[in-house]
């Protein structure tokens, strides 16, 4: 029997039309059933909440990404056709409007309050403010957007270590090698060239907050300075 939405998620099968279920079961699915593609979660939540379905997900590296719902393609047909009714009014206009301008808000606070983690971590004496506001909304403009999966999105660690994150991350992109280095296929060897590069880049951001001389070799003075002038 399909499952309801209870059950588990399911992974893709070895043939089409197939899942992989609990215990590596090999699930038929029904005839009559579609699959809907993932990319509006309305639509979705609808379907899965209307009855018998499968989700499907997919593990690729550390990544989990939704392949979409399984469900009855008259299900889905309704609830479509419901939808874009429901979408076609003025009301729900003005509902989406609303909502975008308070997600809007949302969003500018937090980049607010996220380049304000910045310039906490980074902590600069004043002679070097300026790079600090510079790097502070580089970080920002890269970290915080919505949807874009970076440490700055989670709400599972505070925003002073999600900001201190987020430098040393920008860090390794920006002053280092790393995106050209060849780093052998061995389980943790990326991570350790990761902790090499951060305490680099520590050691950097420390000649800064001491206010040692910076050599005009710099990398992050290099990388900074040429992002100044398109930074507003």
């Amino acid at each position: 029997m399909p499952p309801t939405e209870k059950k588990p998620f399911y992974i893709p099968g070895p043939r089409p039309r197939t899942l992989f279920g609990p215990g590596a079961k090999i699930i038929e699915i029904p005839r009559g059933w579609s699959l809907l593609p993932p990319g509006d979660p309305g639509l979705t939540r609808r379907v899965k909440a209307s009855g018998p379905h499968y989700v499907v997900q997919e593990k690729v590296g550390r990544k989990t990404f939704s392949r979409g719902v399984w469900a009855e393609q008259a299900v889905i047909d309704r609830i479509r056709e419901e939808l874009a009714a429901e979408r076609s009014t003025e009301q729900y206009a003005r509902k989406q409007e609303q909502a975008a301008r308070r997600r809007e808000k949302v969003q500018t606070e937090y980049v607010e309050d996220f380049v304000g983690a910045i310039l906490q971590f980074l902590k600069f004496p004043p002679p070097h403010a300026e790079l600090a506001e510079i790097m502070a909304k580089l970080v920002a403009a890269h970290a915080t957007p919505v949807g874009s999966g970076t440490v700055a999105r989670t709400t599972r660690i505070p925003i002073e270590q999600r900001a201190e994150a987020a430098v040393i991350a920008w860090m390794r992109h920006q002053t280092t090698a790393y995106d050209t280095l060849k780093i052998p296929r061995v389980k943790g060897k990326r991570r350790e060239v990761r902790r090499q590069l951060a305490q680099i880049s520590r050691e950097i951001l420390n000649r800064y907050r001491r206010n040692e001389p910076i050599p005009s070799s710099c990398p992050l003075q290099l990388a900074l300075t040429e992002a100044k002038p398109n930074v507003s």
